[in-house]
């Protein structure tokens, strides 16, 4: 049974099915309910495909994120998909791998499907790539950091400042030597971390030792070689700052391979506050991202695009983070720490 057939029984136009199906609160209480009764008794299901084709619409988004085991990524889908719910909307979830050539692919496949928007997650994609899209008529929002964003709606945060937020706090703690274990992906992220390190350095009026500068991967077996060679220079750090959790989870095994006690031997300060961070012996003290916020924000500055066409470009929203103060950056009272 089609719409054509529900609008024969009920004595009623298809125009009118389509707009209880689409705009119930414009057609009448009791025209409302006797088509919605055939409906049930029908057992009528729309099809949504081609509703969408009709209305320009399908119903679907697609959401572009770097690495699916990656809780980080995950704790921002998950904002994109409440979102997403609440609109009655599918959100297509793409597991692209840090890899740009899969993420093309998959960017080709969204748009062949017709889908309402794109969310893209610290994107390794260039802003040529993401004019093509907009030309095609897709709405896109970009969360994270990007070089170039003049054109898009982006949700991101101060790295920058989170990154000196965090330096400081151990300066303030009296640590002097500190180094920073950061990331290879995501990359325009991490630079903005890197120069925020660099300039609480400065500030403090200390020199930068390009040895306490390590690029690595960003996974735990990363942090945990990154932090094993820190600790074999000829005068090691007795501070550790890293671009991730993941990786000050690696740093922390290190360190308790080779006796160091944490913070009394070398203090350590993540980034993220993943839930395993409150979790891990001692606690890590962490920058603190607003990730479930950052995706709620990017799906609802998708869905005004997608709902209002013509609505203006607000520019980029920054997020401000938070320093989760634990045991591992050597906070000396207790008193002070938040969990």
């Amino acid at each position: 049974m089609n719409i054509r057939h529900i609008a024969e029984r009920a004595g009623v136009s298809v125009a009118t099915v389509s707009r209880v199906l689409n705009h119930p609160e414009h057609v009448a209480p009791k025209t409302r309910e006797k088509i919605e009764r055939i409906m049930r008794e029908a057992e009528y299901t729309p099809n949504w495909f081609a509703r969408g084709l009709n209305f320009n619409k399908t119903g679907t988004i697609g959401l572009m994120i770097p690495h699916i085991l990656n809780s980080v990524h995950m704790e921002i889908a998950k904002g994109v998909d409440d979102v997403a719910h609440q609109k009655e909307c599918i959100a297509l979830m793409c597991n692209v791998e840090n890899d740009r050539e899969k993420e093309r692919r998959y960017l080709q496949w969204l748009m062949k499907r017709r889908v309402d928007g794109i969310i893209f997650i610290s994107s390794s994609l260039g802003k040529r790539d993401f004019e093509q899209v907009q030309e095609q008529g897709i709405p896109i929002v970009l969360i994270g950091a990007y070089r170039d964003n003049d054109n898009f709606h982006v949700v991101s945060v101060d790295y920058r400042q989170a990154a000196m937020k965090a330096v400081n706090h151990l300066l303030g703690n009296g640590y002097r030597k500190i180094a920073f274990l950061y990331g290879e992906t995501p990359q325009v992220e991490n630079e903005q971390k890197v120069e925020g390190y660099k300039q609480a350095i400065r500030d403090a009026g200390l020199s930068l030792s390009e040895d306490f500068l390590k690029r690595v991967e960003n996974t735990i077996e990363g942090g945990y070689l990154g932090a094993k060679k820190l600790m074999e220079l000829a005068q090691p750090p007795k501070a550790i700052f890293t671009s991730s959790d993941y990786l000050a989870f690696g740093a922390m095994d290190a360190l308790k391979d080779k006796n160091l006690k944490i913070p009394e031997d070398v203090a350590i300060i993540g980034f993220d506050n993943v839930r395993m961070s409150n979790l891990v012996e001692p606690k890590l003290t962490t920058v603190e991202i607003p990730l479930h916020k950052m995706g709620v924000y990017g799906a609802r500055l998708l869905f005004d695009r997608i709902e209002e066409e013509n609505s203006p470009y607000p520019g980029a929203i920054l997020l401000q983070p938070k320093l989760k103060i634990r045991k591992s950056s050597g906070h000396k009272e207790r008193i002070g720490e938040m969990f």
